[in-house]
């Protein structure tokens, strides 16, 4: 009788490994899902004729309301300047790259161009949709 017990333990399969690798997964798309960056609203942006695609380090966005979005919080014009020294503290090389509506006013977009030069952004774009 102790034989056949033995024998049933032997034949147990043995899931670390499969565990291992789904932990493993796991962590990868938690990591890969945290660089990607919205700026949390719908933006319908202008056309121009030379629109390139570029993979923003700081994204902001502008309404048609007026309202500005950074990180899917929208920011009152006062904060934007701090708002954004936190982006550039976490990616000095990077660029900021404006989404705004094409009703938003010009003066939103300035605010936040205004802001980040202040604060030492070097290379300020404006998102546009390619004709």
């Amino acid at each position: 009788m102790p034989q056949q017990r033995q024998a049933e333990d032997d034949q147990q399969i043995d899931l670390t490994p499969m565990l291992d690798v789904v932990f493993i997964m796991l962590i990868f798309f938690i990591v890969t899902a945290t660089f990607i960056k919205l700026p949390g609203t719908d933006v319908l942006r202008p056309e121009a004729l030379n629109a390139e695609d570029q993979k923003p380090a700081m994204l902001a966005a502008i309404d048609d309301n007026g309202q500005i979005w950074i990180n899917r919080e929208q920011v009152e014009p006062r904060f934007l300047k701090t708002r954004i020294a936190v982006l550039y503290a976490e990616n000095p090389k990077g660029d900021l790259v404006i989404q705004a509506d094409q009703e938003a006013r010009v003066l939103q977009i300035a605010q936040v161009a205004d802001a980040a030069r202040e604060v030492g952004v070097e290379s300020i774009n404006i998102a546009a949709e390619s004709r």
